[in-house]
């Protein structure tokens, strides 16, 4: 019965424990920064597993969500005989929220899980306290190179997903294609309401702040994982559910202090 009342005070108490050792984890990361500007080659080489591999993916998505944009946009605004605005709502709408969103959701289940499973395997395997017998410290030389490569890779991918056409393109050749849609029409409209410092200027610091998060909670989740099989598939388990529950609510918090007047 004691134990059943007290475990409120014991979730609290690890959650609070939680957050604390990720911040002093994050400071440590965050000195360790530095250090990368002698070796760009770790980091190089991390953005190519972190962001190259991760271009299929999407890439894919990206037109995907383009074409079910262009034909649910369609169908409503041909009611209204606004088909004409349509390349205004696709565009503000994966510029503002779907590019940002739907790519970090897809980026922590890509590459965030993969960093925590690697990362938590090294664990599991004493590399990690290889390195630390070895006088090599496993901060700089393996979690911060992973930090700072999702950290860029992040609003790369958020770009290629919007701002680069994958999913306007998508809605176009549904749109414009398929539908009938004016192309001039189409991309004016795009041109005339997306501003660079309202929307894209937005999106990019969205896709910062969400890129920093995933980096940030895959590589704490995969530092100080048990090490043990079960383990590490705990790691990254949670570190795609909790980074999908982060990038939701900073999505709701950044969107309210950008766009909703708060």
């Amino acid at each position: 019965m004691t134990r059943i009342l007290l475990l409120p005070f014991q979730i609290a108490f690890d959650f609070v424990q939680s957050v604390g050792q990720s911040v002093l984890f994050l400071g440590q990361i965050l000195l360790a920064l530095p250090g990368l500007l002698l070796r760009p080659g770790l980091v190089i080489q991390q953005m190519y597993m972190i962001g190259v591999l991760s271009l299929v993916i999407i890439v894919i998505s990206g037109a995907f969500v383009g074409m079910v944009l262009g034909l649910q946009g369609y169908t409503t605004l041909v009611d209204f005989g606004a088909e004409e605005s349509l390349g205004t709502l696709v565009a503000l709408s994966i510029v503002r929220e779907l590019g940002p969103v739907i790519t970090a959701l897809l980026f922590a289940g890509r590459a965030g899980s993969a960093v925590a499973a690697e990362i938590g395997l090294m664990r599991a395997t004493e590399q990690l306290d290889g390195m630390a017998m070895m006088a090599v410290d496993p901060v700089r030389r393996i979690v911060a190179p992973r930090f700072l490569a999702g950290f860029l890779c992040m609003p790369l991918l958020a770009a290629i997903f919007s701002l680069m056409a994958i999913g306007v393109l998508g809605a176009y050749l549904i749109g414009v294609e398929l539908l009938g849609v004016d192309a001039g029409a189409y991309w004016s409209q795009i041109q005339a309401q997306v501003d660079f410092n309202e929307d894209i200027l937005n999106g990019i610091i969205k896709s910062l702040a969400f890129g920093a998060a995933v980096s940030w909670i895959a590589v704490f989740q995969g530092y100080h994982a048990a090490p043990t099989a079960e383990g590490v598939s705990r790691a990254t388990t949670r570190t795609v559910v909790v980074s999908s529950l982060v990038v939701l609510g900073l999505d709701f918090i950044l969107t309210s202090l950008m766009f909703g007047g708060v």
